[in-house]
């Protein structure tokens, strides 16, 4: 079976840009990478495997580096999925009110999962192999406030409650990404709001923790 025109798309993460500092910002994919994490070294490890067989093999390999994204079926491990499934099986009586969290002040960049699939087909009908796009909305959400929005569509009262599990021992403050460079390349632009995100979200979770 020859490969020469099958097109590799590597899902890359912004978390591969660690440590960013403040006169960085918004964060370009020409930014140094800084990874703060075992995952996030795992993914520039990823990143620049696609570089180097496009360059040393010709692969068509698509390198994208996208910044959060979350919608409904995002597993539970993830922030936005956690608060939404906790705030369902509160409503639907399976725990009690309270609501376990992480760090709530950091601040992420996120794209609707729907946006960023449409990007990955964008990118591999348009992109140039072997480059690296970003995947972002140019603005960020502290993530309490993400969670104000998650329990305003509900009408439970909770307690929020700090879980030492839940906080990083080296937090990336801040991502914010600018994804200029994929939009002039594909006219890609985020198109849901993050308030539908937050509500299909935890529709779909009250679907799957109803008993």
């Amino acid at each position: 079976m020859k490969l020469d025109n099958v097109k590799v798309q590597l899902a890359c993460s912004s978390e591969e840009y660690g440590l960013v500092h403040e006169n960085e910002l918004p964060i370009k994919e020409t930014n140094p990478l800084r990874p703060l994490s075992p995952y996030a070294v795992s993914k520039v490890t990823q990143d620049m495997m696609g570089y180097q067989y496009y360059k040393s093999y010709g692969t068509l390999a698509f390198r994208t580096r996208a910044f959060n994204h979350t919608g409904p079926r995002r597993g539970e491990i993830f922030v936005t999925s956690s608060f939404a499934k906790q705030i369902a099986s509160i409503e639907a009586g399976l725990q009690p009110q309270v609501i376990s969290v992480g760090n709530l002040d950091a601040r992420r960049d996120f794209t609707d999962v729907r946006d960023t699939v449409r990007a990955y087909a964008d990118i591999l009908e348009y992109g140039d192999p072997g480059d690296v796009y970003n995947i972002a909305t140019n603005k960020t959400v502290r993530i309490g406030d993400m969670l104000d929005i998650l329990l305003s569509m509900s009408s439970v009262k909770v307690k929020v409650e700090t879980d030492p599990a839940r906080l990083r021992p080296s937090d990336v403050p801040i991502l914010l990404g600018d994804y200029s460079k994929l939009n002039e390349k594909t006219g890609w632009n985020p198109s849901i709001p993050f308030e539908k995100t937050m509500k299909d979200l935890l529709d779909y979770w009250r679907e799957k923790v109803r008993p």
